[in-house]
């Protein structure tokens, strides 16, 4: 880092004459610190944009005369590796013109807050600390599969964040009844295909994103096999066909073979949610298999319906995006596995839950061990 700067979401307060407390609240990350010398305030009180590392460390040695250099630095690395530091040198990357710069200089604030995990681009270095997560977007390729409700947002959020290639796929066309709910078409376009429209808006929403589609269904597992190949995340927002063999299934087994990470996303009424899984488990039949269990025998599970608005739509599609942009960036890290939402009629519901690996899962068991590495989308 060539010119550290405390982030400004993490600005640190001491307490008493021994704590530090840093981070900020709002993004869910908040430390304490013990210094009873006063070295860790002194060097994050440095830490303004305008100094070296080393620089800093000179600092600390003089401030405290008895502080061997060799401690110096060491205070200085360790508040550099927590995460609430950044580099005010900025970015130097050649992946960004100053047009791409000022369009995403708002996801870089936010992901500099939300992103405490010390980070290089790989072949790159340090060149870009602070637009890593930019580059990763960048660098990615997403299948859209579903242009409905949640599809439609979805595709719309990640064109609007960066994702560098975006390929949509659906089978059907704009009816009038979609305008109440799907964000990228109008009332001249019922009756068109929805990947055309589709692909022609996000290409106006972003000109520097890829957007490519196709108008197709899945039909069987192989399909799913086909479409997902070659892509580093997938946004599952289709619901057809429906029931416990159906599409999802077919998602679920042609992800956990190729390694990718996908989200799935819908709402039942007022109720909206995401499930996120990852390459290795536990998987969407482990989840579907611990509802079977908690519900008592004939009872079925609901899947959606068709009572939607344009609100719970869009936090459907929204909260899709978010996980696949999870997924891409590493931000937040080590999430698993999950599922998360909202009651739109009944706020205090949220809906969190990790689903446990099923055993004998005939998707996921298989692929637990040995645990593979998940494939970088930056390299």
């Amino acid at each position: 880092m060539r010119l550290p700067r405390v982030k400004a979401q993490h600005r640190p307060h001491r307490y008493g004459t021994d704590r530090i407390r840093i981070g900020g609240p709002t993004y869910g990350a908040t430390a304490e610190i013990r210094d009873p010398d006063g070295h860790a305030w002194a060097a994050l009180n440095a830490m303004d944009g305008t100094r070296t590392p080393e620089e800093i460390a000179t600092r600390l040695v003089r401030a405290f005369p008895g502080l061997p250099e060799t401690e110096a630095a060491g205070v200085v690395r360790l508040l550099l590796d927590s995460g609430y530091v950044e580099d005010a040198a900025g970015p130097r990357s050649e992946e960004f013109g100053l047009p791409e710069l000022e369009r995403y200089s708002r996801n870089a604030a936010y992901f500099r807050g939300a992103d405490l995990v010390p980070r290089d681009i790989p072949r790159e270095g340090p060149r870009d600390h602070g637009w890593e997560a930019q580059v990763r977007l960048k660098r990615s390729r997403v299948l859209v599969l579903g242009l409905g409700g949640t599809g439609s947002h979805t595709a719309w959020a990640l064109a609007a964040c960066g994702v560098g290639e975006i390929h949509c796929v659906d089978r059907d066309v704009v009816e009038l009844s979609d305008l109440t709910r799907q964000a990228l078409y109008r009332e001249a376009d019922v009756g068109s295909p929805k990947v055309e429209v589709a692909a022609a808006r996000l290409a106006e929403v972003n000109s520097s994103v890829r957007v490519t589609g196709e108008t197709r269904a899945a039909e069987c597992e192989e399909d799913m096999l086909d479409l997902v190949r070659g892509f580093d995340a997938v946004a599952m927002c289709a619901d057809e066909p429906a029931g416990r063999g159906g599409i999802r299934v077919w998602a679920n087994r042609a992800c956990l073979a190729e390694r990718i990470p996908w989200a799935l996303g819908g709402y039942n009424g007022p109720l909206v949610s995401v499930a996120a899984f990852v390459p290795g488990g536990p998987c969407y039949e482990c989840l579907t298999a611990s509802v079977d269990a908690s519900l008592a025998p004939g009872i079925p599970v609901g899947l959606g319906g068709p009572g939607v608005i344009a609100p719970s739509a869009g936090v459907s599609g929204h909260l899709t995006a978010q996980a696949v942009i999870a997924f891409l960036t590493g931000i937040p890290a080590a999430l698993g596995s999950h599922v998360t939402g909202v009651n739109l009629v009944s706020p205090d519901q949220h809906v969190y839950t990790r689903p446990p690996a099923a055993p004998d899962c005939p998707a996921c068991a298989p692929h637990r061990l040995p645990a593979e590495p998940l494939r970088s989308v930056a390299g």
